[in-house]
Formats: structure tokens, sequence, C-alpha cells
């Protein structure tokens, strides 16, 4: 499962005028981080940057003036996360600059079906909040003390590792490397839950023979109709199954 998690700079909030001029993009492999990323500063072609979005991201338009536009780096980008979930915080607004983008240069939009939006799952998860990325690194322990300003690689690095732990994949793939890609997946409220298969073999007991011993010398003292005597009774029918 690869999913691609981006996030951008812009002159300002208004993606019919405004223009991204920061991409950056984080791959993750089932669910965790290959090393792959991109990054872009953006030339927004005559659009000045609101001086309100310089204070957040710091970018300024002599920052810009040396920079590719959208369509030198859109081939690179689109190569980038061919085939990928797209994972955002507050999706809307990035996935908005990104099809405005594309609009203008007559390429089609990103399908919705593809974005994961973060805040939704972490809305639903922590509904008393807050919610922000950096609320989010505060909640889960993730330093984000580097973060003066808001930066699109910066910003995905930092989602990257919010978003595996928001949807538990440390948890879900801790020790399954080799089974994890077999696993099925389904999609509930953007979130992805992983349904790994049954293990080919039953993992061999770690109980040394005096331990299974007591236990059964323990079970044999609990009575006929004790419980632990019906579940060793079907282990032992199972057993003589497979045998």
């Amino acid at each position: 499962m690869r999913e691609i998690i981006f996030d951008t700079e812009t002159t300002g909030l208004d993606p019919r005028e405004d223009r991204v001029i920061e991409l950056g993009c984080v791959e993750l492999l089932n669910r965790f981080p290959t090393g792959r990323a991109i990054h872009y500063f953006i030339n927004p072609q005559g659009r000045s940057v609101h001086p309100d979005a310089q204070a957040v991201h710091g970018i300024s338009d002599a920052d810009l003036a040396d920079k590719p536009v959208f369509g030198d780096i859109l081939k690179g980008f689109l190569d980038f996360i061919e085939g990928a979930k797209l994972v955002a915080h507050n999706a809307n607004f990035d996935v908005g600059f990104i099809n405005a983008e594309l609009q203008r240069l007559g390429q089609p939009y990103v399908d919705p079906t593809r974005v994961v939006d973060t805040l939704a799952i972490a809305r639903r998860k922590h509904p008393m909040g807050p919610n922000s990325l950096d609320a989010l690194c505060r909640r889960y322990g993730i330093d984000n003390s580097h973060r003066t300003k808001h930066g699109a690689l910066l910003d995905a690095e930092l989602l990257a590792e919010v978003y595996i732990e928001l949807v538990g994949g440390r948890q879900a793939t801790f020790g399954l490397e080799a089974t994890v890609q077999d696993a099925r997946e389904t999609v509930r409220d953007n979130t992805a839950i992983l349904v790994l298969p049954p293990r080919p073999r039953a993992l061999p007991t770690r109980l040394c023979d005096s331990e299974l011993k007591a236990h059964e010398t323990m079970v044999a003292s609990l009575g006929e109709n004790a419980l632990w005597r019906k579940l060793s009774g079907a282990a032992s029918a199972g057993k003589a199954e497979i045998a």
C-alpha cells in the first residue's frame, strides 16, 4: 500500500486567484516512510505573496523570483504520486489549490476518492481537540520543536508521523512486515483498516514441559464443570484431528 503525505504553501487563501508556492511530498509504503520525497519552491507567475501568508510560512516574492513555475514541476509531481493515495491535513485546502493549478494547465482534477483527510480522522478520534498539526504532534510525542514556520516538506514529514499514529499503523504492522503485503485493506470514515490473513502455521508454544504439567494439574483441580476443562478437551480434540 503506497501513500503520499503532502502539503502546500500558497500566496493566500483563494485558490481561484492565489497560487501554490511550495509543495512537499513524502512517501509511505505499508505505513512506513521509505525515505523518498520531493520538494519544490514554485514561482507564482506574478501573484504576490500576501503579507499574512508570508507571516505564516516566511516565503517572500524575492525567494520565488528564480524558481520554476508549476507547469515545470508538474510531471515530476504527477509521476511521484502516480497510483498512490494522497494524505493531507485539512485536505480540502491543499487539494483545492492543487486542482486549481491543474485546471490552469488543462489537467484533470485529483480524484477525491484518492484523498485522505487527517484532520477529519483526528476530529473523529479526538472530538474535544485541538487537532492542529502542532497539537497532534504534542499529543503523540512527536518532536516539532524545529517548526518555527510552516513549510511544505517539514509539515509533510511531521504529518507522516502523525498519520501513522492516527491510524494505528505502527501497531498494525509491527513485526508483520512479511505478511502485510498479503493484507486486505478496507476504508471506513477515511480510516484505513488492515485485515491480515491467517497464519499458514500456528506459532509453536513457548511453554516448557514443567509449565504445561503445572497447568494440567491446576485445571484438574477446578472440578468437572470448569470452563478450562472444556477448552482443554476441545483443544485436545482439535490436535487429534490434525494428527
